[in-house]
């Protein structure tokens, strides 16, 4: 029988999850979105509160569970350092303590290389109410589930074999954490996708990461590679995911934050040699005919990818926008929630 109680449980990465688990997200997730669409109240959360710590700037994510928790009754506190005494040195483990007295869920974004999946995971071992993860510099657990979601919705739920492309972009407005490539590939290879990783060689994936991901691949029959060529990448891909990252896996995590500055520098240096690596209506054209164009968001419009691709009849990113509140309902409702 299938295991559908997942009250309590908390989400770091979906690669602690079973598929059985994620599937059942997935299926609440549409379920969810149906009663949104027909405007059917879904209060599965009546009078329940979330505790929202965002150590850095939010739009899909603060305003996807915020609205989430509206729509299932309860309410959800945005909070950011400077509302709390995390300006003035308090633990990971006091916070999780006193707000798990008061509430019923703690959701947090701290991206911060070699702190952020740290403080959660600190946040994780002391709370007695579920902690989600809202991004941090490893994972990124609610974009990837509203991503595979999406695909789904376009391709199916048998994606065994889909080709996906994710590709590093330039891009200037900040150095992007690692964390949404590293839970893509985690979790499109679980569902036998055939991934391609492509960017330039200074700006490679996390190892431990990459060869958990190879792993996923192995046991589910889908497939792992890498280039550096955007081209090859491109070519005959179903769906590509052009986006930016950071170089932050050359250093490790404690080199990083010894010398923020001279790492910060040389990537700074790096992200210069590749401006030509934009998705572009020419590399689209290279992929095959039914590829979908996907993206996070926020993109670098005219550095990540051209006007014309992502307001082209091939982006799918307002769809996968949307999904980030359909599914993030669906792991509030099934975590919070649940059978008593």
């Amino acid at each position: 029988m299938t295991q559908t109680l997942l009250r309590g449980k908390h989400l770091i990465t979906f690669q602690e999850w079973t598929k059985n688990e994620i599937n059942m997200v997935l299926s609440v997730a549409a379920d969810l979105k149906r009663n949104f669409a027909l405007g059917e109240p879904h209060r599965l959360l009546q009078d329940k509160t979330l505790f929202m710590m965002f150590f850095e700037q939010s739009t899909r994510t603060r305003n996807s569970m915020e609205a989430g928790m509206t729509q299932l009754g309860g309410h959800a506190h945005d909070l950011t350092p400077d509302k709390m005494q995390l300006s003035h040195g308090e633990s990971a483990k006091d916070t999780a303590m006193v707000l798990s007295r008061m509430g019923h869920g703690i959701a947090c974004r701290n991206c911060f290389y070699g702190i952020g999946n740290k403080y959660l995971r600190e946040l994780a071992q002391y709370a007695s109410i579920p902690v989600m993860s809202l991004q941090d510099d490893i994972y990124h657990p609610m974009q990837v589930i509203a991503d595979l979601m999406t695909i789904q919705e376009y391709f199916g739920t048998n994606l065994q074999g889909l080709k996906v492309t994710i590709s590093w972009a330039y891009a200037t407005s900040h150095a992007k954490p690692l964390s949404v490539p590293l839970s893509q590939i985690l979790l499109f290879t679980r569902y036998g996708m055939d991934v391609t990783v492509t960017a330039p060689q200074e700006f490679p994936l996390l190892p431990s990461i990459v060869t958990q991901a190879q792993e996923n691949a192995r046991l589910n029959a889908g497939k792992l590679k890498f280039t550096d060529d955007m081209d090859e990448g491109f070519c005959g891909a179903q769906i590509v995911i052009p986006k930016n990252w950071g170089g932050f896996a050359n250093y490790s995590f404690e080199e990083y934050n010894q010398n923020e500055e001279a790492c910060k520098k040389e990537m700074k240096a790096n992200l210069e040699k590749h401006k030509d690596w934009i998705c572009d209506a020419r590399r689209m054209r290279l992929a095959a005919p039914e590829v979908k164009y996907m993206h996070a968001l926020p993109a670098d419009r005219g550095k990540e990818v051209t006007d014309e691709v992502i307001d082209g009849p091939a982006s799918i990113i307002y769809d996968e926008a949307e999904n980030r509140l359909h599914t993030a309902k669906a792991v509030m409702a099934l975590t919070m929630g649940g059978r008593p």
